[in-house]
């Protein structure tokens, strides 16, 4: 009977064992570089080299090099849950030593222009929020907003998110920031970088799609950005953001990326090229003219920020 039972132990043990084996799915040391969408992965996949696929989930993901270095080139997918989602995928499944992101951003602050790249230092989730109901004495919030919120934008009052990780127990955070160091050496590769004008067109979009910036970008280190669910093109909201937030850009993905990073204590930064002006451009949004440019100008600074990278 004794034999029977351990037998049995050890076939349902033997499952779990094979499980927990098979989720390193590479040996390898390796920077994560995570995409949004179809433009600015174009843009990463084309200065990949070595590159071999694998599928995890629905997720296709490039174990290549960078200027030399080891890395995984994988698409987050568009939004919050998506990007904290497969960004915690790649986690479980590889050795990852930081995490890059490369993208488009809508701009916030009226100092950048499309085509600029920034890397914010410490992102915020705009729209981690408490809705407040109307009373004869104005705005009234389910419970008190927490030390250090922004204003309100009308009846919508930021309330942070509760996160911790193995080194710090959990709290409210307003802000999380981007790795330091990795910020640090961002400023280093910043000088004296030329960003493009124009750009090819992408894949499926016609010959008209290039079109010259009338500025030569720039790359600008530090400040705040804000991400949310939401593709946010509304001119009042912008200032707002603005005003209140300090933002320099707004995305639908970075603060998800690094929320997660923390959470995991890994390093993680974003670099974000300016494709529109979020409800700020003249006559229309002007992501779908601009997206290709900004996702090329967003690769090249990451590829000569994974170049400057010690190992």
């Amino acid at each position: 009977m004794k034999s029977l039972l351990a037998a049995a132990a050890a076939l349902l043990a033997a499952p779990q064992a094979a499980h927990a084996t098979a989720r390193l799915l590479d040996p390898v040391p390796r920077t994560l570089v995570l995409t949004a969408y179809a433009p600015e992965w174009e843009a990463m996949a084309a200065v990949i080299t070595h590159g071999r696929r694998v599928k995890v989930n629905d997720r296709e993901i490039v174990l290549g090099t960078l200027a030399g270095r080891p890395v995984i080139l994988m698409s987050s997918g568009v939004s919050m849950v998506n990007a904290a989602m497969n960004t915690q995928l790649a986690i479980d499944h590889f050795r990852v030593k930081r995490i890059v992101f490369s993208g488009v951003a809508g701009g916030v602050d009226p100092a950048l222009s499309i085509g600029d790249v920034s890397v914010p230092e410490q992102w915020g989730q705009y729209l981690e929020v408490m809705f407040a109901r109307q009373t004869d004495k104005g705005w009234q919030t389910p419970s008190p907003s927490p030390v250090g919120a922004p204003e309100n934008w009308q009846f919508i009052f930021p309330n942070g998110t509760r996160v911790g990780n193995a080194a710090e127990p959990a709290k409210n955070h307003i802000l999380l920031a981007a790795d330091p160091a990795l910020v640090a050496l961002a400023r280093k590769v910043a000088a004296g970088l030329v960003l493009k004008r124009c750009a090819a067109p992408g894949a499926g979009q016609s010959a008209q799609s290039q079109l010259c910036l009338p500025h030569d970008p720039k790359v600008e280190v530090g400040g705040t950005g804000v991400s949310a669910g939401v593709y946010a093109d509304n001119a009042q909201f912008r200032e707002y953001l603005f005003r209140a937030w300090h933002a320099r850009l707004l995305d639908m993905e970075s603060a998800a990326v690094i929320q997660v990073a923390y959470a995991n204590r890994v390093p993680a930064i974003v670099f974000r090229s300016l494709s529109d002006l979020a409800g700020g451009d003249a006559d229309h949004n002007m992501e779908y003219v601009f997206d290709h440019v900004a996702s090329v100008n967003a690769a090249t600074v990451v590829r000569a920020f994974v170049t400057a990278l010690p190992n």
